[in-house]
């Protein structure tokens, strides 16, 4: 604890600096000194303050599968980590490496969806209409600090367990701007709420953050789907307390994650990775020796949707030795009796869109 207080007081001044550099930027766009860029197409950005781990892939799927049935929607995100530049239309074919974990991620869990990375927003949306015209909706991917984009649906995701209000600026918390930047979002969702989050609980969430009135609060949650086979993706695994795992992640938190599968399977080795980490052989090497020297014949590897992208170059080596390695895919699902309320305001949204 007193580490922690040295460390806070010692970065205090970074933190600072960090914060009039975003200060300042946030006012050259609110006073027009910085020009942010309006389309004449419904734009719906979903992202948070923090750095990671607040679940906006999830939460973007969550808007692909409301939205798709009805309308032709594309995603458009920076692609960390990728090793190409500029624009890039996501294939099938494509990899964590050329357009990034989440994209790709989209891209082979809706193969007919739109997917588009390019580091320039405000570039970005004209191309893929260029590409595609007839796209209605484009779903922004991690874009609330990106400022020369004016999204027509501001969608701000925030932790339960570590809401903005309680968090603090890089590189002493891991807030991206000012908390006080919560004002522009339209819809604020708390993320990763707990089973047995009670109205008072919700109640006292949302009088620490204060919506104003423009802004609808709602609570989701992760529902934990059956796990499938990395290499057998159509083999589906019941989890259950005899069994061995040794998790592989590479996510900003997985706080969330082990709450779920602690009580469901037998025990839990972790090999926990920094947050979009790309797997090397080396990696790849340890996990197997770890994964060997589980003293259990009912064992297996388990991962995440996101995890498995990057994990997807080595496929043909865990086939040859034989792993068995699942993959746990998580849908959202709020809470409260709100799903339909949510829906509703996302299809009000479009309804009522002037150009």
């Amino acid at each position: 604890m007193l580490q922690k207080l040295i460390a806070r007081i010692l970065l205090s001044p970074f933190s600072l600096l960090y914060g009039i550099g975003v200060w300042f930027r946030n006012v050259s766009y609110d006073t027009g000194l910085l020009k942010a860029t309006k389309f004449s197409i419904p734009v719906i950005n979903v992202g948070n303050l923090s750095v990671g781990g607040q679940g906006k892939s999830p939460h973007v799927e969550y808007l692909i599968e409301l939205l798709k049935p009805y309308i032709d929607v594309a995603t458009l995100s920076r692609g960390y980590m990728r090793k190409t530049k500029g624009f890039k239309l996501a294939q099938y074919q494509d990899t964590a490496e050329t357009v990034g974990d989440e994209p790709i991620q989209y891209k082979r869990k809706y193969k007919d969806l739109v997917v588009a990375v390019c580091e320039s927003r405000n570039t970005g949306i004209p191309m893929i209409l260029q590409h595609h015209p007839n796209v209605q909706t484009i779903l922004l991917d991690d874009a609330y600090q990106h400022r020369a984009v004016t999204p027509g649906l501001n969608i701000l995701l925030t932790q339960y367990e570590l809401p903005f209000t309680r968090d603090h600026l890089l590189p002493v918390g891991r807030l991206r701007e000012w908390k006080k930047a919560y004002k522009r979002a339209d819809i604020i969702i708390i993320t990763k709420c707990p089973e047995d989050i009670t109205q008072e609980d919700r109640k006292k969430l949302i009088d620490e953050i204060q919506p104003y009135d423009h802004q609808k609060m709602f609570f989701s949650k992760y529902e934990y789907q059956l796990p499938y086979h990395f290499i057998h993706i159509n083999n589906r695994l019941e989890l259950d307390g005899a069994q061995n795992v040794l998790l592989i992640s590479a996510i900003a938190n997985t706080d969330y994650l082990l709450d779920y599968l602690e009580p469901r399977v037998g025990s839990i080795q972790h090999l926990e990775y920094e947050d979009h980490h790309p797997f090397t052989d080396e990696d790849l090497r340890y996990q197997k020796k770890v994964y060997d020297n589980m003293d259990s014949e009912n064992k297996i590897i388990l991962t995440t949707e996101k995890d498995a992208m990057r994990l997807e170059p080595y496929r043909q080596q865990f086939y040859e030795w034989g792993v068995n390695i699942y993959v746990l895919p998580i849908k959202v699902k709020f809470m409260f009796e709100q799903q339909e309320d949510f829906n509703e305001c996302i299809k009000d949204f479009l309804l009522k869109f002037k150009v």
